[in-house]
């Protein structure tokens, strides 16, 4: 009985092919599981990438939020400031202390890549800002309410200045009225008229007569009557004297001129004479006037002024 056995050329060969399978099967293996790998890698890159563009995104829209608010802030200080004077002195007493705030804020905003620690910092000044906004509103409110009341006082004392002041032109003009009225009040008054036409005897006799050609001179008189009121001292008599067409004597010897009257204006006065007066009392008054023409027929008149009032008059009738 005989046995049959592989060559050993035949079994080597087989080993070969088995073993350039196993490393293509090999192969294959590491290939896909690098480019398994490969893929998942990237996978894990890519997710990484999301991950940071999200948080970028985040700080992103977190750095332009804070933006805004300080850009808000910053309008309202400006509004505020030009709308009220108060508050823009109060402000500029306090540019240091916002500039500190401002400066801050400016240097974490600029960073390039801002951290969210560095977006809530800059979240924190924007804060602190709004409150010394707060501040100033609070303290313009202030000052407002104190320039109000200053206003309400000063129209008050204006108010009462004009009541005082309507209440002391009332009280002048009364007092006016009432030294207007003692004035006139004190204003003297003639009565008893004498009036008598002279001739003058070369032996110096005088004697009275109504012939107009032997009137040399005319002798007047009258009196001052009582008056509580008139104040005790020298007083003024403007006499107008005026023949029978109307015309004011020119006396001889005593200066005529003109006065202001209350009632007739600018008048000619023949002569003024100045008598002493006492109050209460009746006074005397008796002088002479001596015209520079001859007298003629007609009535004569003496007119007396006295504290721009006429006072009294009397007449002569000349033949």
């Amino acid at each position: 009985m005989s046995t049959n056995y592989p060559s050993a050329g035949s079994n080597g060969s087989g080993n070969q092919k088995d073993n350039k399978s196993n490393i293509i099967i090999l192969l294959v293996i590491l290939l896909v599981a690098s480019w398994a790998y490969f893929f998942y890698a990237r996978n894990e890159a890519n997710q990484v990438i999301d991950e940071k563009d999200a948080q970028y995104a985040v700080l992103d829209s977190a750095k332009t939020a804070v933006q805004k608010e300080y850009d808000e802030a910053m309008f309202r200080i400006n509004d505020l400031t030009s709308m009220n004077s108060g508050l823009d002195s109060l402000v500029k007493s306090r540019d240091k202390e916002l500039g500190v705030i401002k400066d801050k804020f400016k240097m974490l905003i600029a960073k390039q890549n801002a951290t969210k620690s560095d977006l809530e910092e800059a979240k924190k000044l924007v804060a602190e800002l709004n409150g010394k906004i707060s501040d100033y509103v609070m303290e313009i409110e202030r000052l407002q309410a104190e320039n109000q009341q200053l206003t309400t006082d000063k129209n008050n004392l204006t108010a009462e200045n004009k009541t005082l002041s309507t209440n002391l032109t009332n009280t002048e003009n009364a007092k006016r009225e009432a030294e207007d009225k003692v004035d006139i009040g004190s204003t003297l008054h003639a009565s008893g008229f004498q009036i008598a036409a002279i001739n003058e005897k070369s032996s110096g006799k005088e004697k009275s007569t109504s012939s107009a050609k032997r009137a040399d001179k005319l002798r007047v008189s009258f009196n001052l009557d009582e008056n509580l009121i008139a104040k005790s001292g020298a007083k003024q008599l403007y006499i107008i004297a005026k023949d029978p067409s109307g015309k004011v004597i020119s006396e001889e010897t005593l200066g005529s001129g003109k006065v202001a009257t209350r009632k007739d204006g600018q008048v000619d006065f023949t002569t003024k004479i100045e008598v002493e007066y006492k109050t209460g009392e009746l006074k005397y008054v008796g002088f002479d006037l001596r015209q520079t023409e001859k007298y003629s027929k007609g009535n004569y008149s003496v007119i007396v002024y006295q504290n721009g009032f006429k006072i009294g008059e009397g007449i002569a009738v000349l033949k």
